[in-house]
């Protein structure tokens, strides 16, 4: 099923107003408050695809995402480390990888690169979550703007060295930030992920997109043509030819593959979904504002969305004490695992998503992010 949405320049125009874009006479100190943006909290440029919302001309086509049966909700966590003025720690090569019989913690081969890592800053099996997880580090260098990624990341030890196996291309914090450490689509192992400090009881509407994986032998598309992706990815896995959609119980839609943009239409009545907690509401306007483009594949019947771990927090802690229960769920009964149901059978492909149409073009239905504090 395709859903075009017509132009809302009107819905437009308000919201620029009551974000303060449109200043009515406000002075210009109180207009450089509004419009300065912190790059280490809200990284890249204001026409990168992690921060463009999603536009009135969006042609949308049904994910028809089947339902994930394995567990209530999971997540992804990216490592992300801005603080260039740490101690340098040198990341070596380890060649564990995803093999849950081998350790990721022994340094077993030359060195990667050296970045600025707090000592104290752990990334162990006695403190990551699940057996073997993607762990994509960004990590700022001591130039303030460059960001190198690599990933399986391991540091087992404080003040001990890192291993790591997999070096992607530098990516600039003031450029549009597209490419990176998640290894399925090669995109960013920061921009779109859920940070500390988002989705709290007080901390407003969520105002970028969002990543998520999904379980690719259920839901991805994959033929000799497509490869399994399409923009703004820049592969599928290598298993993608004989793994994506072979699980599936009904015909997969082609439009669902890696880099997919997903998305709650714009005309759909998010009340009508009947949201049982709060935090599933506030997240799913951001589906539907935002988008949430698809980077990996779980591996197992779940459901993921990307979040932050690293020497300023971890979102899923944050999360669990603002709220009183887990991002994650065990069982699929219970609200959160339903609420999660809600949103993820319900997500649409905006199927014009292209690189001279971010977000299928047209007026953009939320306003732009604030540009960048200067250097």
């Amino acid at each position: 099923m395709n859903i075009t949405v017509k132009n809302r320049s009107v819905i437009t125009i308000i919201l620029l107003f009551l974000s303060g874009l449109i200043t009515c006479g406000y002075n210009l100190e109180v207009e450089k408050e509004v419009t300065d943006r912190d790059p280490l909290i809200w990284p890249f440029n204001q026409t990168s695809i992690w921060n463009l919302p999603i536009g009135s001309e969006a042609q949308y086509v049904f994910a028809n995402i089947e339902r994930a049966e394995s567990q209530g909700m999971t997540v992804d966590e990216d490592i992300i480390v801005l603080r260039p003025d740490a101690p340098l720690t040198n990341i070596f090569i380890n060649h564990a990888g995803w093999d849950r019989d081998k350790n990721r913690c022994n340094r077993e081969g030359e060195l990667l690169f050296s970045a600025p890592i707090p000592d104290d800053f752990v990334v162990s099996p006695e403190t990551w979550d699940g057996i073997t997880p993607n762990s994509g580090l960004a990590v700022l260098m001591p130039d303030g703007r460059t960001i190198k990624q690599t990933q399986p990341f391991s540091r087992c030890k404080a003040q001990g060295y890192a291993t790591s196996k997999y070096l992607f291309e530098d990516q600039d914090l003031y450029g549009d930030g597209l490419y990176g450490a998640h290894g399925g689509s090669r995109l960013s192992a920061i921009g779109g992920a859920l940070r500390v400090g988002e989705l709290r009881p007080g901390s407003g509407p969520i105002r970028h997109a969002l990543k998520v994986n999904l379980y690719a032998a259920k839901n991805l598309y994959y033929d000799e043509i497509t490869e399994g992706y399409r923009w703004p990815a820049q592969s599928s896995d290598s298993y993608a030819s004989g793994n994506y959609g072979t699980r599936r119980s009904t015909e997969v839609v082609k439009e669902v593959r890696m880099g997919a943009l997903l998305a709650l239409p714009i005309n759909m009545n998010l009340d009508s979904l009947d949201f049982e907690t709060r935090p599933a509401r506030i997240l799913a306007e951001a589906f539907q504002n935002y988008g949430a483009y698809i980077v990996d594949d779980t591996a197992w019947d779940v459901y993921a969305i990307v979040t932050e771990w690293g020497p300023d927090g971890r979102f899923i802690n944050q999360f669990e004490e603002d709220w009183g229960f887990s991002f994650q769920q065990e069982h699929k009964n219970s609200a959160w695992g339903r609420d999660m149901d809600r949103i993820f059978l319900n997500l649409y492909v905006v199927d014009n998503n292209t690189p001279s149409s971010v977000g299928g073009g047209g007026e953009p239905l939320m306003p732009l992010a604030p540009k960048l504090k200067e250097e």
